[in-house]
């Protein structure tokens, strides 16, 4: 799996569909139009994430890394 950082997964989830809605200290919270589910995404400057948690966040937003 590539590694990915914090503002890299924000891009993927806004370039697929998801909105920005509130932003939480280091903590983007995205969510999609029509779906109920909540998207946390720490943002630490460029820092990676760490491999399950880019997963994890991936598969929640239905992106591909």
């Amino acid at each position: 799996m590539k590694s990915v950082t914090g503002p890299e997964m924000c891009r993927l989830i806004e370039a697929n569909g998801g909105s920005l809605k509130r932003i939480n200290g280091s903590h983007h919270i995205y969510s999609k139009p029509g779906e109920r589910k909540v998207i946390s995404v720490p943002v630490h400057g460029s820092k990676n994430l760490k491999a399950g948690l880019a997963l994890r966040i991936a598969r929640d937003a239905g992106v591909d890394i």
